[in-house]
């Protein structure tokens, strides 16, 4: 067994940023790494490692990947995170590289701290912080109300502190990486890339680089390598939760809906919208039956923007159910969400 620490990845990035998108880019593309991702969602419904064990590469093969649902890995961590890692440094084959995709509400900070822990300290290290950012959400104005009445709230009273749980993850994640993936520039014109790339620097790290991209399509050498030690750095990244004695998801609720097979995608798809665009839904994601296909159809929303495509086929015995994963700000009407997505 080797004495040299492992290098670990933290991929972090709010809800719907293109974190999955580009983890499953790294592994079609770092063919000399044998991998392992351990993968934590907000929410029931595992959707993100499905995607991911869909890829089927031979260096990241399905016993590396650890699915951690119904939670949070920054809340956690002892519960959790631990025995998981423990678990993949017991395969006979370790892993050269372990990747760690958080849940876009996640703050990243937290699990950094954990790779101080005596169980783990002499065993891994944290390679790199990688923020994802959807762009075209940062330019939507999503993470931020009002950022001049923000930064004069800040040079008054010296804090970072405001009441947007929005963007106080999205600030925690910036604040807390060494690389910045600004994801979905095909979506953004020249003027908002310019505004959103101000925005970025602005909230990040001096040290921070930002690395433009679509679809999460970055070379694997820039994202794996960066030998950052972010352990050692933690004083440099400031949080917003740096007082507080723990952290929870009080600001967001997550549920499930259950829906009968369709006969198309489109009308599901408006439904989608509606309901987005009527109760402020963040991030809608899963799996669709539809009447007659033997592929099953992925369906991933960020606000009312929704994408969808027949990922694989329904393997033999496979149940084909329908389902959702509705995730938005405390108090979303859940009843008038699930009645207008349940409309035939």
């Amino acid at each position: 067994m080797s004495a040299a620490k492992i290098p670990t990845t933290i991929v972090t990035g709010f809800l719907g940023a293109g974190k999955t998108t580009l983890i499953r880019h790294v592994l079609e593309n770092a063919k000399d790494r044998r991998l392992a991702l351990v993968i934590n969602e907000f929410g029931d419904i595992g959707v993100d490692g499905e995607i991911l064990r869909a890829c089927g590469v031979e260096n990241c093969p399905e016993e590396n990947i650890v699915e951690l649902a119904n939670g949070c890995l920054c809340c956690t961590v002892a519960d959790d995170f631990i025995p998981a890692i423990e678990a993949l440094l017991a395969h006979e084959k370790r892993p050269d590289h372990i990747i760690i995709e958080t849940s876009g509400l996640a703050l990243p900070k937290p699990l950094v701290k954990a790779f101080d822990w005596p169980a783990i300290r002499s065993k891994l290290t944290v390679d790199g912080v990688i923020a994802v950012i959807d762009g075209k959400a940062v330019a939507e104005g999503r993470f931020a109300d009002n950022l001049d009445a923000i930064a004069q709230e800040r040079e008054e009273t010296q804090t970072i502190d405001h009441d947007n749980p929005l963007e106080e993850v999205f600030e925690d994640q910036l604040l807390c990486a060494d690389l910045i993936i600004l994801n979905k520039t095909d979506l953004l014109d020249a003027d908002e890339e310019r505004a959103v790339t101000a925005r970025l620097a602005e909230g990040a790290r001096e040290a921070a680089k930002v690395v433009r991209a679509r679809e999460g399509r970055v070379d694997p050498l820039i994202l794996l390598g960066l030998n950052a030690a972010a352990e050692s750095d933690i004083a440099n990244r400031p949080s917003h939760h740096d007082l507080e004695p723990g952290h929870d998801h009080d600001d967001f609720d997550s549920f499930v809906v259950a829906l009968p097979a369709i006969v198309e995608p489109t009308a599901l798809i408006e439904r989608i919208i509606g309901a987005a665009r009527a109760h402020d839904v963040l991030r809608v994601k899963g799996f669709i039956e539809v009447a007659g296909k033997p592929m099953r159809l992925l369906v991933q929303g960020v606000g009312a923007r929704v994408q969808h495509h027949f990922d694989r086929a329904w393997k033999p015995g496979e149940a084909r159910a329908s389902r959702l994963v509705v995730i938005g700000e405390k108090g979303i009407d859940r009843d008038a969400v699930i009645a207008m997505l349940s409309q035939p």
